[in-house]
C-alpha cells in the first residue's frame, strides 16, 4: 500500500486563501518563492480553485503523461476565453472547435509552409534593423516594444497577409495596445473572487471594449481577404477553405475570428519575450555574444541571411533553448487527471484538482542541471546534449507545452526568431544602455524584460544607407577565403595569367581548371586559380584575367559577390593596364536576368579603363552543352587572341602533353541525401571467422577533426549490393550504361536535371524497400494476391520475411510499373550505426568496426539471397577505399563509468556486440599501461566454439594479463572447460552469481551489447540474481521482504539507465 504524503502549502486568508498574497502584477514572484520555500510541489488556495504547483522535472514529466492526464482551461486562460472562445489555445478538451480547427490547421505549419514564409519574415526582420540603423548608436532602444512590433507585423503579414506596419507609425497599433490591456485585466481577474470583478465596472467596461477592438480588427482582416481573393496559401486561408479531413466540416467564421486572434496573440507575445531575453543574456555574457555573432559570420558572411542558413546555426538555436529554459515566456500550463492519481510515489492528485506546471522552476531543477542550473550555458543545449537530456531526463524543457495541446506555431516561432538573431547580429553590436541594469520581469498572460533598453552600432563601417543598400540588393557573400584550386602540374615557364571563378555549384569551377590544364600547351602558366572574390581590389595589370561565372537568378554565385560589389562601386578609370576575358554561364529560363552578371562584369571592367582580350563567350545550361560551348569559345576566340595579342604560339609535341591531367573529382551523395557525413578511408580489412556467421574487422582513418568516445558509434553511408541492382536492371530492361536525367516538382532525396547512371541511383541514392503494386497491375488474379498481402497476412507473409518490391515484382511478372513510378516510391537511403570497437586512447584519428556480415537465404525467395545492405558494403571495402561516415554518440550511460578507479564494470555481449566491449576494454589497458589504478572489469563474452568465433581471443588473453579485464567465456556449440560448462551468457553469470553479489555492493556498473534476445535473457538472469540477494537478506534478518518478480522488476527498472545500460539490436 503506497503511503501518502501530504501535498504542503503556504497559510492563507478567509474567503480570498493565498490571492492576496500574489501580485497581480508579477504573480511569478509569490509561486517562485513558494517553490524554495516548499520545494517540487505545494497547493495553494484561490477564490474557486485548488491549484497545485509542480516543480521537478520528475514530476512534470509524470504529469506529462496524457494517459493519465490532460490540460486544463483554467485560471487566466478561463478568462482568456472571453475574448478568444474555443480558439485553439482555450478550448476545452471536449469541445469540437479544436479537433476541427488542429486538424485543418496542422499542415498550414508543415515544414514547407515554414519554409516559404522565410522572404517574408525576413522582409520584416530589415525593417526593423533598418529603424534601429538609422536612429544610430546613441539612441536608446526600448527592446520589447520594437521586438513587439516586429513579431505582430511578421505574424500578421505571414499568417494572413496583413500588414500593421508598426515600423512606419510612432504609435503601436491600436490591435497592440487593447491586447496587452485585455492580457493584463485577465489576469487580475483570474486572481480576484468573482464579487469582486463584478464591482469595477470601469475596468469591465475597458475590458469588453478592447475585446471588441480586437475582434473587430480581425473580422476587418477576414472581410478584406474574402472581398480580394488571393492565390495565397498562408494560414487564413487555411482558416478560410480548409475542410476537416475527419468530419468533412469548414471552420465557422467566428472560430476564424477567435483563431486569427488567438494566434495573433500567443504567436507574437512569445516570440517578442524570447528574442528579449536573449539579448538580455547575450549582452550580459560576452563570450557567449562572441561566439553567437561569429557562428552568423561563418555560415552567412556579410551577405544575406538564407533560409538555409537556418539549419547551420547550432549555437544560435541553444542560445534561444537556453534563453527559454531560464525565461520561459509562458511560466506553466495547466493540467488535470482524469481519475485520481498517486504522483512522485506519495502525493495525492484528485480529478478535481488543478496542476500547474512551473516552468520558472522546473527549468531550474538542480537534479538536471547541477550548481550552474541558474546560469546561462548555450552549450547545454546544444543538439547533441540537448537530445541526451531529453533522453535521460524526459519532458526537462517545456517552453511549448505538452503533447497535443502543445503549441501549433512552434517551427513558426523558432524560424522567426532564428531569422531576427541572424540578421541584428550580422549588421549590429549591441550593448545595454544602463551597463547596471538588472533583469525584471513584466508579466501579462506572458512574460518579458521589464524596462529593457539597449543600443545597436552598425558594425564594419556600415551607414544606414549602405545597410538598405545591401538588404535591397539580396546579393550574397563568400563566408570567407577559397584556397587555390589550380591543378597540379609540372612547373611551366610560360607566361602568367590569372584565373577566377564565380561558381555555386561548381560549373564555373571546372571549366577555370580546364582552362588552367590547356593554358600550358599555349604558352601560358594559369599562376592563379581562384575564387572571383580574391580578385577583389587587386585584378592584376601585369597579366590577363579570366573571369568565369554565372548568374543565379540576376544575382553573383555566393563566392563573386563581394567582387560584383565592389566593381560596382568604382567610378574612374581603375581598370587601367587590366586585360581580361570573361565566360558567362547561365540559363535561359531566367530570361530577364539571363547572363546579367558576366555582362555587368564585362562592360564594367572595359567602363573603368581595363582593355577586353576577346568577345566574351556565353553558355546556356538549358541545352546541357555547357562544357561543348566553352570549349568552341576557348580554341576558336580565346587562344587566338591571347596568342595573337602576346606573341605567343601553341607548344608542339611531347611538351605540350607535359601537364598532368587536372581531374575534379566530388562527392554529392552526403548532400543529396541531407546526411552529416564525411569522406574516410579503408586502413585494413580482415575477417575475423569462419564463412559460417561471418565476422569482420574493418579500421577507418577518421576525417579531419571527428571525435569519439568509446562506446560511440560509426554511422555509416552504404551503397546497395550489386546482386540486388543487377535485379532491378534486369527487372526494368535496363542497360547496364543507362543513364537518365531526373525532373521532379517538390523536394527530393534524388540528384536532379543532370545525367546520372541509373547503376549509381539504385545503388548509392535509394532503398530497395517495400510498397503496395495492386494499383499497378489490371490483372484479376495478381491484383487479388497483392492486395491479400496488404490485408491481415501482411506481417507474416511481408514483413516477417523482410518482402521487398522487388521481389514483388518478379513474383508478380503481370505488374506493370514504369520505371519513374517505381524510384519514386523508395525511400532514401539512410545511415546504419555500428557501435566502434576501439578506443580513442589508442589512436583518436582511427576507429575500428566489428560487425557480421548479413548472407542467408532470402525468406521472400529461396532461390535468391537476403543480404545485408551496409554488411555487404563493408565487407566489400579494402585497403584504400574510401567511404562516407559521421559519430554518433551513444546513450550518455552506455560510456565507461567517470570515475573508473572506484566503479567496477561487467560487459556482457555476444557475436559482434562484443564491439563496444572491445574498445572499453582497449581504454582500461591503454590507463593501466599509463600507470593508472582501475576497478575490476568482468566480460562475459558468448560465442559457437573455440577457435571459430571466439573473436580478437589474442588481445583479449593480453589484456587480461595486464589485469584490464577477466574475460568469461560460453559457448553455445561445444564444450569447453575454460566455460565450466555454460553454454550462454546468462548461464555463465548465474555460474558466478557469488562474485557479481559481491561486486553489486561495490557500485559496479552493468553493459550489455546484443541481439534482443540476449538482451532480455540478460534481464532475466539480473533479476533471478537480484531476488537470490534479497533472500539472502531475509535469511540473515537483514531485510524482513520476501522476494517476488514484481519487486525484482521494479528493482530492475529503478536501475536501468543509470547502473545497468544496454545497446540492443534486431
Amino acid at each position: 500500500m503506497t503511503e501518502l504524503v501530504d501535498i504542503p502549502e503556504p497559510k492563507g486568508w478567509p474567503i480570498f486563501g493565498n490571492a492576496l498574497d500574489i501580485d497581480p502584477n508579477f504573480p511569478l514572484g509569490a509561486l517562485d518563492g513558494w517553490a524554495d520555500e516548499f520545494g517540487e510541489i505545494y497547493r495553494i488556495r484561490l477564490p474557486g480553485e485548488n491549484l497545485i504547483v509542480i516543480n521537478s522535472q520528475r514530476l512534470v514529466h509524470e504529469v506529462c503523461d496524457e494517459t493519465r492526464f490532460e490540460k486544463v482551461i483554467e485560471s487566466i486562460l478561463g478568462q482568456v476565453r472571453n475574448g478568444v472562445r474555443d480558439g485553439l489555445f482555450t478550448a476545452h478538451n471536449y469541445e469540437p472547435n479544436w479537433g476541427l480547427a488542429h486538424r485543418v490547421l496542422m499542415p498550414a505549419f508543415g515544414p514547407m509552409p515554414i519554409q516559404n514564409m522565410f522572404s517574408e519574415m525576413h522582409e520584416i526582420a530589415t525593417q526593423l534593423a533598418l529603424k534601429w540603423a538609422r536612429h544610430g548608436s546613441g539612441a536608446p532602444i526600448m527592446v520589447t516594444d520594437d521586438f513587439t512590433r516586429l513579431t505582430l507585423d511578421t505574424l500578421a503579414l505571414c499568417a494572413m497577409g496583413f500588414r500593421f506596419n508598426s515600423f512606419y507609425h510612432d504609435e503601436m497599433h491600436p490591435f497592440i495596445n487593447a491586447m496587452g490591456d485585455y492580457l493584463t485585466e485577465s489576469g487580475v481577474r483570474a486572481q480576484q473572487p468573482r464579487f469582486v470583478t463584478s464591482l469595477k465596472h470601469r475596468a469591465n467596461k475597458k475590458y469588453w471594449k478592447d475585446i471588441g477592438i480586437l475582434r473587430q480588427t480581425a473580422r476587418d482582416v477576414v472581410e478584406s481577404r474574402q472581398a480580394n481573393p488571393t492565390d495565397r496559401k498562408d494560414l487564413l486561408s487555411a482558416m478560410l477553405d480548409g475542410v476537416d479531413p475527419k468530419t468533412g466540416h469548414k471552420l465557422s467564421e467566428d472560430s476564424i475570428i477567435d483563431n486569427l486572434i488567438t494566434f495573433l496573440i500567443a504567436g507574437h507575445e512569445t516570440t517578442s519575450g524570447m528574442l528579449s531575453f536573449a539579448f538580455y543574456q547575450l549582452i550580459k555574457h560576452p563570450e557567449k555574444y562572441r561566439k553567437a555573432q561569429k557562428e552568423v559570420d561563418d555560415v552567412a558572411g556579410t551577405g544575406p541571411i538564407k533560409a538555409e542558413h537556418m539549419n547551420k546555426l547550432p549555437y544560435i538555436t541553444a542560445v534561444l533553448r537556453e534563453t527559454l529554459r531560464l525565461s520561459p515566456t509562458i511560466s506553466g500550463f495547466g493540467l488535470k487527471a482524469k481519475k485520481d492519481e498517486v504522483i512522485g510515489g506519495k502525493y495525492l492528485i484528485k480529478k478535481e484538482d488543478i496542476i500547474n506546471v512551473h516552468l520558472s522552476k522546473c527549468h531550474l531543477d538542480r537534479r538536471v542541471f547541477g550548481d550552474t542550473a541558474e546560469d546561462f550555458i548555450p552549450e547545454r543545449m546544444i543538439d547533441e546534449n540537448f537530445e541526451r537530456l531529453s533522453k535521460e531526463l524526459p519532458d526537462f524543457w517545456k517552453p511549448f507545452g505538452n503533447g497535443m495541446r502543445g503549441c501549433i506555431g512552434r517551427p513558426f516561432a523558432w524560424q522567426e526568431a532564428l531569422i531576427v538573431m541572424a540578421v541584428l547580429l550580422q549588421n549590429f553590436d549591441f550593448v545595454l544602455d544602463d551597463p547596471s541594469y538588472v533583469l525584471e520581469i513584466k508579466q501579462t498572460l506572458t512574460s518579458k524584460p521589464k524596462d529593457l533598453y539597449m543600443r545597436a552600432a552598425l558594425r564594419r563601417g556600415m551607414t544606414p544607407t549602405t545597410l538598405a543598400q545591401h538588404f535591397s540588393g539580396e546579393a550574397p557573400k563568400a563566408n570567407g577565403t577559397a584556397r587555390n584550386k589550380s591543378p597540379s602540374r609540372k612547373q611551366q615557364s610560360g607566361k602568367p595569367m590569372s584565373i577566377y571563378y564565380g561558381s555555386n555549384t561548381g560549373t564555373c569551377e571546372s571549366l577555370a581548371q580546364r582552362l588552367a590544364s590547356d593554358a600550358n600547351f599555349h604558352g601560358f602558366e594559369a599562376t592563379i586559380v581562384e575564387p572571383l572574390d580574391a580578385a577583389k581590389e587587386k585584378v592584376p595589370k601585369d597579366q590577363p584575367a579570366v573571369i568565369i561565372t554565372a548568374s543565379y537568378e540576376g544575382q553573383p554565385p555566393d563566392n563573386a559577390a563581394e567582387f560584383v560589389r565592389w566593381l560596382e562601386g568604382l567610378n574612374g578609370a581603375e581598370m587601367e593596364k587590366s586585360s581580361f576575358a570573361v565566360f558567362g554561364c547561365g540559363h535561359k529560363d531566367w530570361a530577364q536576368t539571363f547572363h546579367r552578371v558576366p555582362s555587368l562584369v564585362d562592360t564594367t571592367l572595359e567602363a573603368r579603363g581595363g582593355s577586353r582580350i576577346c568577345a566574351m563567350g556565353l553558355a546556356d545550361a538549358a541545352k546541357g552543352e555547357m562544357f561543348t560551348e566553352f570549349e568552341q569559345w576557348e580554341d576558336d576566340v580565346f587562344w587566338p587572341a591571347m596568342e595573337e595579342k602576346y606573341g605567343l604560339a601553341p607548344v608542339d609535341g611531347d611538351e605540350a602533353l607535359a601537364p598532368s591531367l587536372a581531374v575534379s573529382f566530388s562527392t554529392p551523395r552526403s548532400s543529396v541525401l541531407r546526411q552529416d557525413v564525411k569522406e574516410a578511408v579503408v586502413l585494413e580489412a580482415r575477417s575475423l571467422s569462419g564463412p559460417e556467421k561471418e565476422k569482420k574487422h574493418i579500421e577507418i582513418q577518421l576525417p579531419t577533426g571527428v571525435t569519439y568516445r568509446a562506446g560511440d558509434y560509426l554511422a555509416v553511408l552504404p551503397v546497395n549490393p550489386l546482386e540486388t541492382v543487377n535485379r532491378v536492371m534486369k527487372r526494368f530492361h535496363l542497360a547496364r550504361d543507362a543513364n537518365i536525367t531526373i525532373a521532379v516538382e517538390g523536394r527530393t532525396t534524388l540528384p536532379t536535371d543532370a545525367p546520372i547512371p541509373v547503376v549509381d541511383i539504385l545503388g548509392s541514392y535509394v532503398e530497395l524497400g517495400i510498397l503496395t503494386l495492386a494499383e499497378a497491375t489490371s490483372n484479376p488474379s495478381t491484383k487479388q494476391a497483392l492486395l491479400s498481402l496488404s490485408g491481415p497476412s501482411y506481417t507474416e507473409e511481408i514483413s516477417k520475411k523482410r518482402v521487398s518490391v522487388l521481389d514483388l515484382l518478379e513474383r508478380f511478372p503481370a505488374v506493370s510499373m514504369p520505371f519513374a513510378a517505381f524510384l519514386s516510391l523508395l525511400p532514401p537511403m539512410r545511415v546504419r550505426q555500428y557501435s566502434i570497437s576501439s578506443s580513442p586512447l589508442m589512436d583518436s584519428s582511427r576507429a575500428t568496426l566489428t560487425y557480421s556480415v548479413i548472407s542467408e537465404p532470402s525468406l521472400a525467395n529461396p532461390n535468391i539471397r537476403h543480404v545485408g545492405v551496409a554488411s555487404s558494403y563493408l565487407a566489400s571495402l579494402t585497403a584504400g577505399d574510401k567511404l562516407n561516415v559521421s559519430i554518433r554518440q551513444s546513450h550518455a550511460a552506455f560510456h565507461l563509468p567517470e570515475n573508473p578507479a572506484e566503479t567496477p564494470i561487467v560487459c556482457i555481449a555476444a557475436g559482434a556486440g562484443l564491439a563496444p566491449f572491445r574498445g572499453f576494454i582497449q581504454e582500461r589497458a591503454a590507463q593501466i599501461a599509463a600507470g593508472r589504478k582501475l576497478a575490476e572489469a568482468i566480460l562475459y563474452f558468448g560465442c559457437r566454439k573455440p577457435g571459430g568465433d571466439d573473436l580478437y581471443r589474442e588481445e583479449f588473453d593480453r589484456w587480461e594479463k595486464l589485469g584490464a579485464v577477466s574475460v568469461r567465456r560460453a559457448y553455445s556449440r561445444a564444450e569447453a572447460d575454460e566455460a565450466n560448462g555454460c553454454r550462454y551468457v546468462q548461464d555463465r553469470m548465474w555460474h558466478d552469481r557469488k562474485e557479481l553479489e559481491g561486486l553489486w555492493e561495490k557500485g559496479v556498473k552493468i553493459y550489455v551489447c546484443g541481439s534482443r534476445g540476449v538482451g532480455e535473457n540478460v534481464k532475466k538472469a539480473v533479476i533471478k540474481i537480484a531476488m537470490e540477494m534479497q533472500r539472502g537478506l531475509v535469511e540473515r534478518g537483514e531485510s524482513t521482504e520476501e522476494p517476488n518478480e514484481q519487486t525484482a522488476l521494479r528493482w530492475f527498472e529503478g536501475i536501468r539507465g543509470e547502473r545497468y545500460a544496454t545497446d540492443v539490436f534486431d
